[in-house]
């Protein structure tokens, strides 16, 4: 069974995807590619062979039989099939009685069309010649629309993503044995056998066997929780350590992974678009260019030229084409994706840069985001004669044939110190409870409080005082135990990124607020939000609570961009004005996400909220231009200073909007200069 046809149809990582909804609707990047390589090709003959660029620039275009014919046939061709996703999105927009680029595209290549043709024809006897400019204005409307839909993003992949933390079959326990059966085959009721390492194909009860289940994947928090016969467990989760059977109680739709798919769909229909600055720019444009057209056939016709009042009308209409204003968005985006990619920032959301300088709160997920995701060793107490790196010795040696994270941890904790291990054999897994082995003829045993009321044994007094402190702040305490005596004890805590005390200072300072939230219990949470002066924290949370708390955010009027790296964060991620996915976390919370950072980095925020602000400050600049250039040339080419004497030819606008492009793009550029290396943003 395939999780992924689950999924939607359309991932952004697929060019043929076709885009549903905005001015895309019904096309796909690979569709603007096509076309965009085609219309060039078709374009540098319609240019090389036009009769008013030539005498423009000074040169004489090869004269052949038939040469007179190529700009306007292959100027045909370019029309009906370059020009296609702009005459269709203009006649969408007109219907809708939406005005915007595409209208504005599409009034400005038919006139330029309907004008070249009369030209060629001899009509009228017009010097109308815009086929180069028809060329150029849809190659170029083609490319910008082509780089804007490459830097679109989506969080659709998600619901793919989650489907396939799901098994693709199960064992089925039946009389004498197992069965193997696919997933879609279970029902409630049915007993299955899930083996060491294996994920739970349903939710349900266990029935028999006791193993730690890494629900890493659900609540987002890294430590293995220990299960036992008539504990819930949930589809997607692994059993770590061990064997288990199960009484499936929920499948399909019914179960918890399915529910935070629904939140994740949810949100992502919830999560509002704000409309693209050119589309508005564009509007504008077109009210503008089109009143200023019939006023102009209106005001030449009175004073008596018809002629020079269709030259002067079709020239205001062309020039309005936005041949900067179609490059002044897609530009902006692009240089930004680039820059950031290089400085670890995966921009998946064409809006995300945009929102990301209002933002109010930042709402870091603490597990794997804020801390490392791993237990560390923070503390280490042995009682009255026993030296702390003596314990320790001791806890590693018993520890260093485990490949649990806490015996990692401990391991690593002894050699960072220098600390000589002794060797130790017999060991011994005692599942839930702790390990155990023989090291210098003593038995060492290393367990939680389900070994000391085992053993019925209690803490001695001289190390109860920092256990004591060790537990108030969430710590997991383990007891060294030698011989049936408690000698000591190691506290292992979620280490704090020394990243993360830079990334909420430097947020702080610039007037931004931290939260933090995570699923771990309050004391926990009170401890890392102390260690980092965070701003307020949502402890004890559960999935579909992650998703409510960012709704909460936003219900003070706060835009929330939320940062997170599990399966839990998804629904949230997808909610928040910007989800920021941490890369090293799981594929639902980088595909739920509009941002994912490819490190674990959380100064990298930092670095986004820069690039925000400095990509918003060049669309505007690049806007205004544009926009300010048309709404001088279109006066120009009215002829509104034909009484002195001076009145813009159709060629020469047509020059002047191409250098607009040029200065749109070089200003685009400098965008290369700010620096973005997480490390370097203060």
């Amino acid at each position: 069974m395939d999780h992924a046809a689950h999924g939607h149809a359309g991932s952004p990582q697929d060019e043929h995807a076709v885009h549903s909804q905005g001015e895309h609707a019904g096309h796909s990047t690979a569709m603007f590619k096509n076309r965009f390589w085609l219309t060039l090709g078709l374009s540098i003959p319609v240019v090389l062979f036009s009769p008013m660029l030539g005498d423009l620039l000074g040169y004489t275009p090869p004269i052949f039989p038939g040469s007179a014919w190529i700009s306007p046939l292959l100027g045909t061709v370019i029309f009906i099939y370059g020009g296609q996703p702009f005459l269709s999105g203009g006649w969408k927009e007109i219907k809708t009685k939406q005005p915007g680029m595409m209208l504005l595209i599409s009034m400005a290549i038919t006139v330029a069309f309907i004008a070249s043709w009369a030209t060629s024809l001899g009509i009228g006897g017009f010097d109308l010649d815009f086929w180069w400019e028809l060329a150029l204005l849809v190659t170029i409307m083609l490319l910008g629309h082509w780089i804007e839909m490459r830097a679109l993003g989506s969080a659709r992949g998600a619901l793919d993503a989650l489907a396939a933390l799901l098994p693709d079959e199960a064992e089925r326990v039946i009389d004498g044995g197992t069965e193997t059966i696919s997933i879609a085959e279970l029902a409630a009721g049915d007993i299955v056998l899930v083996r060491s390492g294996g994920r739970l194909p349903a939710d349900g009860v266990i029935t028999e066997g006791t193993v730690e289940v890494d629900e890493s994947m659900i609540t987002g928090e890294s430590k293995a929780v220990p299960r036992t016969v008539g504990d819930p467990v949930v589809a997607g989760t692994v059993a770590t350590d061990s064997s288990l059977r199960l009484r499936v109680s929920a499948v399909g739709e019914e179960t918890a992974l399915a529910g935070i798919q629904r939140l994740v769909a949810e949100a992502q229909g919830s999560t509002s678009r704000a409309q693209a600055l050119a589309d508005r720019a564009a509007a504008f444009l077109f009210y503008f260019a089109a009143g200023t057209g019939i006023i102009t056939f209106i005001v030449w016709s009175l004073l008596g030229s018809v002629p020079d009042a269709v030259v002067r009308t079709v020239t205001v209409l062309v020039i309005a084409c936005p041949h900067a204003l179609g490059l002044a968005i897609p530009l902006v985006i692009a240089i930004s994706t680039e820059r950031a990619a290089r400085a670890g920032v995966l921009i998946k959301d064409r809006m995300a840069l945009e929102r990301m300088r209002t933002i109010d709160v930042v709402l870091f997920d603490k597990t794997g985001t804020l801390t490392k995701g791993e237990p560390a060793l923070t503390g280490a107490t042995g009682i009255r004669g026993m030296a702390t790196d003596e314990l320790l010795a001791l806890a590693a040696a018993v520890e260093s044939d485990s490949e649990h994270p806490v015996a990692r941890a401990i391991v690593n904790a002894a050699q960072k110190s220098g600390t000589a291990m002794p060797g130790a054999s017999g060991f011994q897994s005692m599942t839930g409870r702790g390990v155990q082995a023989t090291v210098n003829g003593s038995t060492i045993a290393v367990g939680g409080p389900t070994l000391l009321t085992e053993l019925n044994l209690t803490e001695p007094v001289d190390i109860a005082v920092e256990t004591t402190v060790w537990k108030e702040r969430g710590a997991s305490v383990l007891h060294v135990i030698r011989d049936g005596s408690v000698i000591g004890a190691v506290a292992l805590e979620d280490e704090v990124r020394e990243e993360s005390r830079h990334a909420v200072k430097a947020l702080q300072d610039r007037g931004v607020k931290v939260a933090m939230i995570t699923g771990d219990a309050r004391q926990v949470a009170r401890s890392v939000a102390t260690e980092l002066h965070i701003d307020e924290v949502f402890a004890e949370v559960l999935p579909q609570d992650k998703d409510q708390k960012v709704a909460e955010l936003q219900d003070r009027g706060l835009k929330v961009a939320m940062v997170g790296d599990g399966v839990n964060d998804a629904p949230a991620l997808a909610r928040a004005e910007v989800g920021i996915a941490i890369g090293a976390g799981t594929d639902v919370a980088m595909e739920s996400a509009g941002v994912v950072l490819a490190g674990n980095d959380p100064r990298a925020v930092l670095s986004m909220m820069d690039l925000s602000k400095a990509s918003y400050r060049k669309m505007w600049q690049n806007l205004v231009w544009a926009t300010g250039y048309n709404i001088i040339a279109v006066p120009l080419a009215a002829g509104v200073f034909a009484f002195a004497g001076f009145v813009l030819s159709p060629a020469a606008g047509a020059v002047l909007m191409s250098l607009s492009t040029i200065v749109v793009a070089l200003n685009a550029q400098l965008l290369r200069r700010l620096k973005l290396n997480p490390a370097d943003v203060q």
